[in-house]
């Protein structure tokens, strides 16, 4: 059984075809990374997956069942890039939010809720920064604590929707790391975006590239490789790989680059919409 397969889907959203006939499967305890540029649909895949945004058509099956809102199995850690100060929180609260589905709220515990809180914090090594006010923490801490939440539930696929964005490298890397342990020990197949393969690149099975409607699943080097990117944006597009690293080129525009500088701006283009709370994400 795969862990989540895409049947001919095809998306729509404001008169703009997102994805047209895309056709993959990601199989259980696999880890795959999700790229495109900006507006390729990276945010509207996992959307469409946890059955929040209509197909035009296809369908979408998620561990063996179609699509749903609020499938338990399901961890979902959207885009996260709104300011938390004056939240009187703290870390615990946040992650507490998720167990029953409450977006920033304060739910009653019972004693089975809690073990699972302690060990979902326990899983990102976060338990000391739990303790501690929303406005004391760091970005990396953030992404800890959230990727905690996503945690609740003991989900087999993880949905991870740029995680790595306003990190520096090093945080990125430990972002990337514990996901892929988690990935291993816990046996969940992750769906992880980012604006680029670079910090992946050690963690990743495969690669779903997202971009003119297309998406193509498969081996790093077979999927970013100038062929089978010209084919897929219809232009001719040059794949450089330099100590270690690999920068896509489209003339002398490093693609991965130039159109995500939005990311730090207040606009993220056509692909951005409006984030799912917690509840919305799992049962």
């Amino acid at each position: 059984m795969s862990a989540l397969r895409f049947d001919q889907v095809a998306i729509k959203l404001g008169g703009r075809t997102i994805l047209s006939a895309a056709d993959f499967a990601v199989e259980d305890g696999e880890f795959v990374g999700v790229l495109g540029a900006n507006g390729a649909g990276k945010t509207t895949l996992m959307r469409a997956s946890l059955g929040l945004v209509p197909l035009a058509a296809g369908a979408i099956a998620v561990l063996g069942a179609p699509a749903t809102r609020g499938h338990a199995r399901v961890g979902y850690m959207p885009q996260n890039r709104g300011p938390i100060a004056g939240l009187r929180l703290t870390g615990y609260d946040m992650v507490a939010s998720g167990v029953k589905g409450a977006h920033w709220g304060l739910p009653r515990l019972d004693a089975a809720e809690r073990r699972e809180i302690d060990w979902a914090l326990d899983m990102v090594d976060a338990r000391k920064i739990a303790g501690r006010s929303l406005n004391e923490i760091s970005g990396g801490e953030r992404q800890r604590l959230l990727l905690s939440q996503a945690l609740i539930g003991r989900p087999k696929l993880l949905l991870l929707d740029e995680p790595l964005i306003s990190l520096d490298p090093a945080h990125q890397k430990n972002v990337v790391d514990t996901v892929k342990r988690l990935s291993e020990e816990l046996k969940i197949a992750v769906l992880f975006s980012a604006h680029e393969i670079n910090p992946l690149l050690s963690a990743i099975d495969r690669v779903l590239y997202l971009g003119a409607g297309k998406a193509v699943l498969g081996a790093v080097d077979e999927v970013i490789a100038g062929p089978t990117l010209s084919r897929l944006y219809g232009a001719e597009i040059e794949v450089l790989r330099v100590g270690g690293r690999i920068f896509v080129m489209s003339g002398d525009v490093e693609m991965e680059r130039d159109s995500h500088r939005h990311e730090h701006g207040d606009a993220h283009g056509h692909d951005h919409q409006d984030h799912a709370h917690a509840d919305e994400s799992r049962a």
